[in-house]
């Protein structure tokens, strides 16, 4: 069965891998995403993407949200001043960092985050980045590529995901319909986070593709969990 913690495993423990759908820029689409069994939704503050939103474009996104379902607010190297005014306008329940954003900044907001390592490209060991978010109540792993800080709509080798992490790992990059059954049979992730894999134009997403997409995700669940009783 996926392990809370990438290969970490708890015995006893029925998991089930937790779906957020990214770049949400439609109040429709966010809806949708509920109904097709999202566990969260993420809000892009990052102007050059396709999918970024301003303050007053996010409320009418989360107009009529359901309970239960996380509001996940994502950055890129941003002004201080600016996270702060998406959390007191909005009701943000996590933040997600996708530049080179540094612990103590991360930290300084008064509400969880998690952290996007890139992978790929000349990184750092993955195992030292890992240690160092002590802070962080996850860690993304995305795809690296030169001048893109996420969405790139590209897997990585996921043999490179570690087999046990100190902190919750979430999959991304370039996940879809086709690939996610094997991505979470190989890295049993905590979370999986899709963006461009349930669209059907950049920041439109396909409630088709969505109910789909969870689908998929949860008939891997099962999977894992049949392979693991065997």
């Amino acid at each position: 069965m996926p392990a809370l913690f990438s290969g970490a495993g708890f015995a006893g423990f029925l998991m089930r891998t937790r779906v957020k759908f990214c770049g949400i820029t439609r109040n429709e689409d966010a809806h949708a995403a509920v109904a097709a069994g999202a566990d969260a939704i993420g809000l892009v503050f990052y102007q050059p993407s396709s999918r970024a939103l301003d303050v007053t474009e996010a409320t009418a996104v989360l107009a009529g949200l359901p309970p239960f379902v996380t509001v996940t607010a994502l950055f890129v190297d941003a002004e201080a001043a600016e996270v702060e005014a998406v959390c007191t306008t909005l009701p943000i329940d996590l933040l997600q960092f996708h530049g080179n954003e540094p612990e103590d900044y991360c930290n300084s907001f008064g509400k969880p985050y998690i952290k996007a390592l890139r992978i790929g490209g000349d990184r750092s060991p993955l195992e030292d980045s890992l240690a160092a978010w002590t802070s962080a109540r996850a860690i993304l792993l995305d795809t690296w590529q030169s001048g893109t800080p996420g969405g790139t709509g590209k897997t990585f080798d996921w043999s490179l995901a570690p087999s046990s992490s100190p902190r919750p790992i979430v999959l991304a990059g370039g996940l879809t319909l086709d690939n996610v059954e094997m991505a979470l049979r190989q890295v049993a992730p905590y979370a999986v986070d899709v963006s461009g894999g349930v669209e059907d134009s950049p920041g439109c997403k396909s409630a088709a593709k969505m109910r789909r997409f969870v689908q998929a995700v949860r008939r891997a669940d099962a999977a894992n969990e049949a392979r693991d009783h065997e």
